[in-house]
C-alpha cells in the first residue's frame, strides 16, 4: 500500500491560547479580521481587534457563505492592502477567509469548475468558535452559489491556514442545537475518513481517536453547555477529525449533504448526520466499515448504526424529513444532485437506486 501524509498547519491547542494572537501576527503589518456575523458588534469583537491590533473587520458571513461574500472579503482585502487574516468563527468564516485569501476577482471561477485556485495568498490564522468543522487544518473550503443553487467544496492547497489556534474557551457561547450539528458533522469527518477508499494509516489512527471522543462528550456538551472539560474533548475531536478526512476524503455522507442544505436549508452538520447511520447500513458489506465498529466498541456496524441513530435523537437531531412532504420528482432532484465527486469516494459502490432508497426512506422517517 502507498500512502502519503502532509500537515503544513501550525497547531496550537488548550484553554486561553487566544492570548498568542498578538505574537503570531507581530510580523505583519495589516491584518484583517474576518469574524462570523454572530460576534459583529460583540464584545469578543472588540476583544480580537485588540489582540489583532486593526480595526479592519469583514463579517458580512451567512450560514454556507455565498461566492459573491467571498468576492466582497477579497475586494475589501485588496483595498486596503492587507497582509495576514485572523479568521474567527465557525466553518463559514473560516471557509470564507481560505477562499478570500487568494483575493481574486471572482472565486466562482474555480467554484466546482476543476480550474486550479492561485497559489498565491495571504497567511490565514485560524480560531474556531464551534467544535465541527476542522477547517482550520484543511485545504477544503466550502461554498454556496446561491443564483445557480451549487453548493461544494474547493479544495487547494493555497487554502491550508498558517496556524490554528485552538481555544476551547471560545466555544462555550454556543447553544446546544449548534453543538449538537457541529458534533455530528465531526463523527461524520472521522467515520467517512476511515472508510473512504482513500483511507491511509496515519489518518485511520486519527479518526478512530476522534470518533471516540464524540461518541463519549458529545452528550454532555450538549446537555451542559457550560462543561469546559466536555467543550475541550470536542474541540480536540474536531481538529482530530479535520486531520483524519483531509486527505481521504469524505464520501456518501457529505456528497448528500450539499444538496439537502443548498435546496431545504438543513444546516451542514446536521444533513450529514442525516444520513451517515444509513450509510453504516450499506458499507456493513465493507470489512473496513465492520473493523471500525469493533474498534470503537460495537459488535458490528448495525449496532454502530443503531447506536448514530439514538445519538441523533438524544441530540435534537434530525432523523428523517418528513415535514418536508417530499414528492417523488423532488426525491428524483435530490438523487441528481447527491451526485458529488465524493460519492466515488464510499467504499460500497452507491447506485441510483440506493439513493432513491435513502431519500424515500428519510421522507417517512419522523424528524
Amino acid at each position: 500500500m502507498d500512502w502519503f501524509y502532509t500537515q503544513p498547519v501550525d497547531i496550537r491547542f488548550g484553554r486561553g491560547r487566544l492570548q498568542e494572537l498578538p505574537k503570531l501576527l507581530k510580523d505583519y503589518k495589516k491584518p484583517v479580521l474576518v469574524i462570523d456575523s454572530f460576534f459583529a458588534g460583540s464584545a469578543l469583537e472588540e476583544r480580537l481587534k485588540e489582540l489583532a491590533g486593526t480595526e479592519l473587520v469583514y463579517s458580512d458571513i451567512s450560514p454556507n457563505p455565498d461566492v459573491s461574500q467571498v468576492d466582497r472579503c477579497a475586494a475589501l482585502l485588496r483595498e486596503k492592502g492587507a497582509d495576514v487574516i485572523a479568521a474567527v468563527g465557525g466553518g463559514s468564516a473560516i471557509d470564507l477567509a481560505k477562499a478570500a485569501s487568494v483575493r481574486a476577482e471572482r472565486i466562482s471561477d474555480y467554484h466546482g469548475t476543476g480550474k486550479p485556485v492561485p497559489q498565491d495568498h495571504l497567511p490565514v490564522i485560524a480560531l474556531p468558535t464551534t467544535a465541527g468543522t476542522g477547517s482550520e487544518v484543511t485545504c477544503v473550503s466550502v461554498l454556496t452559489d446561491r443564483s445557480t443553487g451549487k453548493k461544494c467544496p474547493i479544495n487547494s492547497e493555497s487554502f491550508y491556514p498558517a496556524a490554528a489556534v485552538i481555544d476551547p474557551e471560545l466555544t462555550l457561547s454556543v447553544p446546544p442545537k449548534v453543538t449538537a450539528s457541529t458534533g455530528i458533522d465531526v463523527l461524520c469527518h472521522a467515520v467517512e475518513g476511515y472508510w473512504s477508499r482513500g483511507h491511509q494509516p496515519i489518518c485511520d489512527a486519527i479518526a478512530v481517536h476522534a470518533a471516540r471522543l464524540v461518541l463519549d462528550w458529545l452528550p454532555a456538551a450538549y446537555s451542559e453547555p457550560d462543561n469546559i472539560g466536555a467543550r475541550e474533548k470536542l474541540a480536540e475531536a474536531s481538529v482530530m477529525a479535520g486531520l483524519a478526512f483531509t486527505l481521504p476524503k469524505t464520501t456518501s455522507s457529505h456528497a448528500c449533504s450539499f444538496p439537502l442544505t443548498s435546496i431545504y436549508g438543513i444546516p451542514h452538520g446536521e444533513a450529514c448526520g442525516l444520513t451517515l447511520d444509513f450509510f453504516m447500513h450499506v458499507n456493513s458489506a465493507d470489512p473496513r466499515t465492520q473493523q471500525l465498529s469493533h474498534l470503537l466498541g460495537f459488535g458490528d456496524a448495525e449496532l454502530f448504526a443503531e447506536h448514530i441513530h439514538t445519538l441523533k435523537k438524544r441530540t435534537g437531531l434530525r432523523c428523517g424529513l418528513s415535514d418536508l412532504a417530499l414528492t417523488s420528482e423532488e426525491i428524483d432532484v435530490l438523487v441528481k444532485k447527491s451526485h458529488h465527486p465524493n460519492l466515488a469516494n464510499n467504499p460500497i459502490e452507491i447506485t441510483d437506486e440506493i439513493l432513491y432508497e435513502l431519500y424515500t426512506t428519510l421522507s417517512k422517517g419522523s424528524n
